[in-house]
């Protein structure tokens, strides 16, 4: 029996746990053999890592090493730089760096080349000419990427590598070099930016000249913490800059004066583009600017000829008393101008209160009869139009237009009456025929030379499109130059162009002066004085009142003038109703003023409920 036979069998229980922790600690572990084997001793199996351990336990081990060899991660162990100041402030670098690979194809570092200095200006460092050899197989490839603020340079190779390789990277760098009082300086992140520790980083200055000062920092590039060791050699052409043990993204930044002269070096800066250049002023959107000045001057002047004639054909007509308002105890509405005609002529709009006028109108003339109806009975305030019998040959087309409108069902059949609260929402294709015979009217009157809301609408619509791609360009411009002003004046000329169109409507001398003779009519009713005159009779009076009473309508008069039709019915005797206005029971016309208010608020209020409107 073997000598081992005893032990092993009082360890038998244990053994699993043994080379557990064998395993663990990387022991050899010797193996027992079977208790019942005999002969002589055997030998040992050879110590190693996985010696005793089974099949499954022995691949686990091996995964551990393969994970142990991802996880590890190279290092510099020295990184020596040489920085020589040329002319024109060209520092050439020549960098010595000895890299403990672990698997890795090459290493990366990042250079901060881009420093904001203003909200619109940028220093900039110029890294050009890079290249990297290497006397031991390491990495040569060089890439360089620059996003934002750094640039981030690449050394790589075509296969992974391990163990110690020396790479020597060199490059030349613009603006670092700079003046500073009465000396040139140079101050560089020369090491730094890797992912990795550093050891080990030495610097060396040389400009072939004397150096005045020297100094050094290491951490952030903000840090200043000074660095292990700096110092000039005895000679002063020389500073040597040393730092032991750096963590990844730390920098040895190095400081060095030189005399006036030396280099020539100066700092480069370039403009940022923000949003601040993107809308600075300089000579494109300056010149956009001014004229842009120029276009709006011009515009307001084109405006002038336009409807400044308007003004001095009116002031023209009025100064010569053609057509004087007043005439006696007599007044006629200019040329036997109908109300709507002169709302469409004064604003150049067929407004609601247009037609809402055109409606008491054709009361008045005896097309319609309107019915207050009692509120005691109905609950409501409301209002019936009833047609008339009396032919429409008289008519203008915008006037047979709205009668029709009226008096035509939905269903398209005639209809003799119709309450004014039915009308709400009915309306709007015949009305907005009713606006358009009216606009058609002004221009068959000889009053303008285009319908007005045409006009208005080609210039409203070009200035929106022109507004439009000024909000385009100006996007355009402010992401990609500087001229984002010349965008916004393109935006302010559309705009003005878009308001501008309201006012482009221009009248003919006919219409001016149709408009003179409208205002001095209007200034008539505004008075609301009921000429006196023995001749004229109670009833005849209320009669010649009520024709004005439409124009009072359009001239915004309504209750000053309604007074004054009521003041004409309190003198005639038994005059409860008009010939074209019934009330309800009980009603006479000293109630007519507040019934007009209500009936010309109605209407409108019908009307404006279309979509037409």
């Amino acid at each position: 029996m073997s000598a081992l036979a005893p032990f092993c069998r009082i360890r038998k229980r244990v053994r699993k746990v043994v080379l557990t922790l064998s395993a663990a600690a990387l022991l050899p572990v010797a193996v027992c053999p079977p208790a019942a084997a005999s002969g002589p001793p055997q030998a040992l199996p050879a110590a190693g890592p996985t010696a005793g351990l089974t099949a499954g336990q022995t691949a686990g081990f091996t995964a551990g090493q393969a994970a142990s060899a991802q996880v590890a991660q190279g290092r510099v162990l020295k990184d020596d730089a040489v920085l020589t100041a040329g002319q024109d402030g060209v520092v050439r670098v020549k960098e010595t760096i000895v890299y403990r690979f672990a698997g890795e194809r090459g290493f990366e570092r990042t250079f901060p080349t881009r420093d904001h200095e203003s909200m619109t200006e940028d220093r900039v460092h110029r890294i050009s000419n890079l290249r990297a050899s290497s006397p031991d197989g390491g990495p040569t490839k060089v890439t360089s990427t620059s996003k934002d603020t750094r640039t981030t340079v690449e050394v790589t190779g075509d296969r992974e590598l391990t163990g110690d390789h020396t790479v020597v990277l060199e490059y030349e760098v613009r603006g670092a070099i700079t003046q500073a009082g009465r000396q040139e300086e140079l101050r560089w992140p020369v090491i730094g930016g890797w992912k990795v520790p550093v050891d080990e980083a030495r610097a060396t200055v040389d400009a072939g000249a004397a150096i005045q000062s020297v100094n050094c920092f290491t951490g952030p590039l903000t840090s200043t913490i000074g660095c292990t060791q700096y110092y000039m050699n005895h000679a002063h052409t020389q500073g040597v800059y040393a730092q032991q043990g750096m963590l990844p993204g730390e920098y040895l930044t190095v400081v060095a004066g030189f005399p006036p002269g030396t280099t020539g070096g100066e700092a480069i800066y370039e403009r940022r583009h923000t949003i601040a250049t993107a809308f600075s002023v300089n000579a494109v959107t300056g010149s956009v600017l001014v004229g842009l000045l120029i276009l709006l001057v011009g515009g307001v002047i084109a405006l002038y000829l336009l409807r400044g004639r308007d003004a001095r054909v009116v002031g023209k007509k009025a100064a010569e008393g053609d057509h004087p308002p007043v005439s006696g105890t007599e007044f006629e509405p200019p040329d036997g101008v109908r109300p709507g005609q002169i709302g469409t002529l004064i604003d150049e709009q067929a407004d609601v209160i247009d037609v809402t006028a055109t409606i008491v109108d054709l009361a008045v003339r005896g097309y319609l009869l309107i019915e207050e109806e009692d509120k005691a009975v109905t609950g409501r305030l409301d209002w019936t139009l009833r047609r008339l019998d009396r032919p429409v040959v008289d008519l203008l087309p915008y006037e047979r237009t709205l009668l029709d409108a009226l008096l035509t069902a939905p269903d398209g059949s005639p209809r003799d009456a119709v309450k004014l609260s039915e009308l709400g929402g009915t309306f709007a294709t015949k009305l907005a025929q009713v606006r358009s015979a009216m606009y058609d009217d002004v221009v068959k009157q000889g009053w303008f030379a285009r319908r007005p809301d045409t006009v208005r609408s080609r210039w409203t619509v070009a200035g929106i499109i022109l507004t439009l791609v000024g909000i385009a360009g100006t996007v355009a411009l402010a992401l990609t130059t500087e001229w984002a002003l010349a965008g916004l004046a393109v935006i302010i000329a559309g705009a003005a162009l878009a308001y501008g169109g309201q006012y482009m409507p221009a009248k003919t001398a006919r219409g001016s002066t149709v408009l003179a003779h409208t205002i001095g009519f209007r200034a008539f009713l505004e008075r609301g004085v009921i000429p006196e005159g023995e001749e004229m009779a109670s009833r005849q009076r209320i009669a010649l009142f009520s024709r004005f009473l439409p124009y009072a309508v359009v001239f915004d008069t309504v209750p000053k003038w309604a007074e004054t039709v009521k003041d004409a019915g309190e003198r005639a005797e038994g005059a409860d109703n008009l010939y074209w206005y019934e009330g309800p029971a009980e009603w006479d016309l000293s109630q007519f003023a507040e019934s007009m208010r209500a009936f010309t608020l109605a209407t409108s209020g019908s009307i404006s409920q279309s979509r037409g409107l």
